[in-house]
């Protein structure tokens, strides 16, 4: 199995959108890319944290490839957005990628660079050295399955959903 670590704003967007396609094996919200100890929700929305909002992404590599769940990642939200993702704003809410090691470090730099060729404009992805990733709280893991009829559910996150069903169709579950 291999795990990515990704921020592009709210992780239940994330969360959602990657659950729906074969290979993924787990999809876990977290933070990262902050300086706080285990920090909270709250703390993380703050701002005081440094923080990120993330989803650790795990999947199986002889079903769906690293190329393939990057490019997801890029389609799922927009990396031209520095701190925000439409109204979620906020450095929590930044696009970034948290590298294991060199290896995973140079599979990130080429997805970087097909999205500069889909996105018109300057991507602000942040490239970062994975130090660690705390966890979110139980109630955000999975929130789109738990509550599909809450309105930023319906507003935002069934959005993004659908916008990665129609771009990678063919390898939903």
């Amino acid at each position: 199995m291999t795990e990515f670590v990704l921020a592009g704003g709210c992780f239940w967007c994330l969360d959602s959108s990657f659950s729906q396609f074969k290979g993924i094996i787990d999809v876990e919200c977290g933070y990262s890319g902050g300086h706080t100890q285990n920090p909270s929700y709250e703390a993380v929305c703050g701002e005081g944290t440094g923080h990120a909002e993330v989803a650790k992404v795990i999947f199986d590599e002889t079903v769906i490839s690293a190329d393939l769940v990057l490019d997801i990642f890029f389609t799922v939200h927009d990396p031209r957005q520095l701190n925000r993702q439409g109204n979620d704003i906020g450095t929590s809410y930044r696009s970034a990628m948290f590298y294991a090691d060199d290896a995973q470090k140079e599979i990130f730099e080429r997805a970087l660079e097909r999205a500069a060729l889909v996105w018109e404009g300057k991507i602000v992805t942040e490239l970062n050295k994975l130090e660690i990733f705390w966890p979110a709280e139980q109630y955000h893991q999975d929130y789109f399955t738990k509550n599909p009829n809450n309105a930023y559910c319906q507003a935002v996150v069934s959005g993004k959903m659908a916008k990665t069903r129609a771009a990678f169709l063919e390898y939903l579950k």
